[in-house]
């Protein structure tokens, strides 16, 4: 069990020193960083508007566009969803007795979508809870399954003659082998990482309350946006009973108005899940590393109220800002999918592998984005700084720490995607069996099995991906402020950092602020 102690008090007396959990023995370092603030090398928790930045709203074109994106969206699916509830489009209940028509998607398939989130947040919650309890064994055990997927996805294709995608996962096969033992030799650090955050969200319950109450408003959000593009295709397909006699229809309109409430979707969820990401750095996770245990009394009231409060507001336009890169760049990856599989049903196998090498391209950057992207809305939150300052200092932090010790940070990533993954399967699976137990009327030719398992898969996914997102950020925050005072973490957790220092010496030297 983590512990909590009292040191004696030090040239003024000081904070208590965090002990991570049970794991292997690692170098001590002897405690010669009290934190003086004030005076000696170690900065104000305060220093550069740290924690209480200019009340200014940043980046706001972004932020205006953002709401009218959302304002649109909200129009539109009122219209669909209100015209297609009166056409019949909604019926039924819960369990195998109130199925309703036959005629689409119906209040059956909310019930099952709103069982699935609870499946899979409970699943969620046992996956977190085991990572704690063996976090070297799941690592170890996520690793090799990923090396054992992308090798089965690769003979997979090349025995079903898809030679775009088997060439393409015969080189990411043979790089994750080689790979192998340079991830193996960093999970000691990264569990310990691990480890050290989730004993540190133990203490703060708010962690979990921002979590679910992230993940509450993702599943809503993706159900929402489900029956708004199940509404959409009945309203305003042609021959559809919906759509009535009117010129109004067309396949040319369903698809732009898709694409618009997909768009819309995307850019939302990215923005629910930075803010919240944004919450916890500026909240919980920094004020443990600047000021410490809240028990101590040096930690502002409220810390995590008042970053919810930044973030939602002053900083929601920089926020939107660097989601908005995601999403364009999604929907690019998208769009190549498409492509690739016109190629495949068109029989061009040239066309289906540029298309394919063009996904893997553009997805490759978008993780690389997603990634860096959370360095800066840690600094967004902390700081209270625009989107484009932010990706400057992060970059600089980057570059100046070097990215190999950032690799740490990816493992844990791995693990908790993996779990995402296992998450999102027994979800898919929960629904699959309901649909089969309760025979609804409208999936009568399990006509519609595919996309509500689909659904099922990604709403149990993003139940794992948004908890997890709490824990990811953590450790982000861990990696942001020993970038700027590595002597601060040598006496929150002095395991911790003589493990980092032996390892990655020159992360532990503090980045200078220009």
């Amino acid at each position: 069990m983590a512990s909590w102690t009292q040191p004696q008090p030090e040239q003024g007396g000081y904070m208590p020193v965090y002990e991570p959990g049970p794991s292997a023995p690692y170098a001590q370092v002897e405690r010669n960083y009290p934190p003086q603030y004030g005076n000696g090398d170690v900065k104000s928790p305060y220093e550069g508007d740290r924690f209480k930045p200019r009340k200014r709203v940043n980046d706001p074109i972004f932020l205006i566009l953002f709401v009218a994106v959302f304002a649109g969206f909200c129009v539109l699916s009122g219209i669909a969803i209100s015209e297609w509830i009166n056409e019949g489009g909604l019926g039924g209940g819960l369990g195998s007795g109130s199925t309703g028509t036959g005629v689409t998607l119906n209040y059956h398939t909310v019930y099952l979508l709103l069982l699935v989130t609870a499946a899979g947040l409970l699943l969620a919650t046992i996956y977190l809870m085991l990572t704690r309890a063996f976090t070297r064994m799941i690592m170890h055990f996520t690793l090799i399954l990923s090396i054992l997927l992308n090798i089965g996805i690769c003979v997979y294709y090349w025995i079903t003659k898809y030679y775009s995608g088997a060439i393409i996962f015969t080189i990411i096969a043979i790089f994750s082998i080689l790979s192998y033992w340079g991830y193996r030799s960093r999970i000691p650090l990264a569990s310990l990482l691990l480890q050290v955050i989730m004993d540190v969200s133990k203490h703060h319950p708010s962690v979990y309350f921002v979590s679910f109450a992230a993940l509450i408003i993702q599943a809503g959000l993706s159900v929402w946006f489900t029956f708004t593009a199940i509404a959409t295709y009945a309203k305003w397909t042609p021959g559809n009973p919906t759509c009535g006699s009117g010129s109004s229809c067309s396949s040319g309109k369903v698809a732009g108005l898709i694409f618009f409430e997909t768009f819309a979707y995307l850019w939302t969820s990215q923005v629910i899940g930075n803010v919240a990401l944004a919450t916890l750095a500026g909240g919980p996770y920094g004020c443990w590393y600047y000021f410490g245990p809240r028990e101590q009394g040096q930690m502002p009231r409220h810390p995590t109220t008042s970053a919810f409060a930044r973030a939602s507001t002053f900083s929601l336009g920089s926020i939107a800002f660097g989601s908005l890169i995601v999403t364009l760049l999604d929907i690019l990856r998208l769009l190549f999918q498409a492509l690739r599989n016109n190629a495949d049903q068109e029989g061009n196998p040239v066309g289906a592998i540029l298309a394919c090498c063009a996904e893997c391209f553009v997805a490759c950057i978008e993780g690389m984005v997603q990634y860096f992207n959370r360095y800066a809305y840690i600094e967004i939150a902390l700081y209270g700084k625009p989107y484009i300052e932010a990706a400057k200092d992060t970059w600089r932090l980057f570059t100046d720490r070097g990215i190999d010790a950032l690799v740490n940070d990816q493992l844990v990533g791995m693990t908790l995607a993996w779990g995402a993954y296992a998450v999102g399967m027994l979800s898919s699976l929960f629904a699959y069996l309901y649909l089969r137990y309760t025979h609804p009327s409208y999936n009568a030719d399990g006509q519609y099995t595919a996309p509500v398992i689909f659904f099922a898969f990604v709403i149990g996914a993003q139940c794992l991906m948004t908890l997890s997102s709490a824990i990811e950020a953590g450790v982000s925050t861990i990696f942001v402020g020993l970038g700027e005072d590595p002597q601060v973490l040598a006496y929150r957790a002095p395991e911790l950092f003589g493990l980092i220092a032996s390892i990655y010496p020159q992360v532990v030297q503090g980045v200078p602020r220009v």
